[in-house]
């Protein structure tokens, strides 16, 4: 077969994400897009340029690795660093929200030279932490890999290197333009050769999740299924930044470029927004859970004001909003 076949024929240009599958490889696949996502978080604070660069590929990984799971509840990408760049956080929701935020030590990212402003200049080394929360009747998993190489996506490749579940491949593009930023990224899975029902990766690797997408891959043999999925990986290669950023091709048709000779199939993809979890309601609930002399503390002039790290609201409470109630 070749061509693609398509459950939407016109997703979106940007702030999606689309599951694919090479038809007869055994690979399966995501592209993601973010654009006014990434702007809307990132603006929310004055980050410098390294920084804001760093935090819009993580929101674009944890992108596209919460969408390979089957959960419900929330994905976190995080990495702790011990240099300028302390924390990068980045989690998306089941029903596609996502947030971020970044700690960092401002006078220590401007003493790095612009050149070398990688992964291990800014965060000195660290861990990367990948986490699914579904609530707490529900099993919590995680893994951990060390913050290492120049860039996010090498850490991620190696996770997978390491975690012997399944293979995986990524191509990630970053843009600073005029409104703000933009990533696009590919990520290819080889899935086993068995057929019939397969089952996807998990950050601790105890326990497989389904797949969202399709249900079966073709029978192939050992050496035809290797060279399968290195072909599907010198083709995805070959996507150029600007493709995969977009908006001039489509997500459709960016796939239908690399892969229409060997058959693409996409599947119903969905959309992301930026949409931080913070309210009143829980700040004042959080306070309200704190002793009397913590809370006396914390108030400066009988006023408790409370900023929200994703999204940079501020909430305001007398002490009298949240202090307990005297018999």
């Amino acid at each position: 077969m070749t061509g693609m076949e398509t459950s939407r024929i016109t997703p979106p240009i940007s702030d999606f994400v689309q599951p694919f599958q090479i038809e007869g490889h055994g690979v399966r696949g995501r592209l993601v897009r973010l654009d006014g996502v990434a702007s809307e978080i990132v603006a929310k604070h004055a980050y410098p340029e390294p920084v804001a660069h760093l935090l819009t590929e993580m929101m674009a990984l944890a992108a596209i690795l919460a969408a390979t799971l089957k959960y419900e509840g929330v994905f976190t990408l995080q990495a702790k660093g011990n240099g300028a760049v302390r924390v990068l956080v980045a989690d998306v929701t089941s029903g596609g929200a996502v947030r971020g935020y970044a700690q960092f030590d401002a006078e220590a990212v401007a003493a790095i030279p612009a050149a070398s402003a990688n992964l291990m200049r800014l965060t000195g080394g660290g861990y990367l932490a990948f986490t699914v929360d579904q609530g707490e009747h529900a099993e919590r998993y995680q893994g951990i890999v060390e913050l290492e190489g120049s860039s996010l996506v090498e850490c991620i490749h190696h996770y997978f290197q390491q975690s012997e579940q399944l293979q995986a491949a990524f191509k990630l593009a970053i843009e600073h333009h005029p409104g703000g930023w933009r990533a696009g990224a590919i990520m290819l899975q080889r899935l086993p050769s068995h057929g019939g029902h397969s089952a996807g990766w998990t950050p601790d690797g105890s326990k497989p999740h389904d797949w969202q997408g399709g249900e079966s891959v073709a029978d192939m043999d050992g050496e035809e299924a290797e060279d399968a999925w290195r072909r599907a990986v010198v083709l995805m290669a070959s996507a150029q930044d600007k493709e995969l950023l977009g908006p001039e091709i489509g997500i459709n048709d960016l796939l239908y470029r690399l892969f229409h000779e060997d058959g693409v199939r996409v599947f119903t993809g969905h959309d992301l927004r930026a949409q931080c979890r913070c309210s009143r309601h829980r700040v004042e609930n959080v306070l309200k859970s704190l002793g009397t002399d913590e809370l006396q503390e914390l108030a400066i002039d009988g006023t408790l004001v409370v900023t929200c790290e994703f999204c940079n609201n501020e909430y305001r409470f007398t002490l009298g909003d949240v202090m307990p109630m005297a018999d």
